[in-house]
């Protein structure tokens, strides 16, 4: 495939200086209709089940896709996919799945004495199968070839 740039210097080199003059006017056309445009979302906002009867309102009363409609309220489009499809989140229940998973997260994230999994064995460089066999007493054998026979 060719580059842009690439058909320029086709151009160029073939001396076709009337196509090189409406390239010219093409970039300058749409440089300027270019807009500089506000990032999609700046923070997710926290579902709650008013913007989850909105999503769904959205849903039944517009064609708009999923993506539009997260666009729309700020949302992840997973999110606005979990509401539609599944129901999560019409009602204000902390036990629900999705709210304990949520607040599950928030915990991992405010926690700071959290640490990774491979950082709590005793020996990161081992495998876990590794760690067992030294639990269970096994012994590693290793082979030492000397020599070439």
């Amino acid at each position: 495939m060719t580059t842009l740039k690439e058909f320029e210097e086709a151009l160029r080199e073939q001396g076709m200086n009337m196509a090189l003059a409406v390239l010219q006017k093409l970039r300058e056309r749409d440089r300027a209709k270019r807009s500089i445009a506000p990032a999609r979302r700046i923070a997710g906002r926290k579902m709650t089940p008013e913007l989850a009867k909105q999503i769904l309102d959205l849903h039944a009363t517009t064609d708009m896709t999923q993506q539009e409609i997260a666009f729309r309220l700020g949302v992840n489009q997973g999110r606005v996919n979990e509401v539609i499809k599944r129901g999560k989140w019409l009602q204000d229940d902390p036990s629900a799945p999705e709210a304990v998973a949520r607040d599950r997260a928030k915990a991992r994230l405010t926690d700071r004495t959290h640490t990774p999994r491979q950082a709590k064995r005793k020996n990161p460089h081992q495998s876990p199968r590794e760690q067992k066999r030294d639990r269970q007493g096994g012994s590693r054998q290793t082979e030492l070839a000397l020599g070439g026979d």
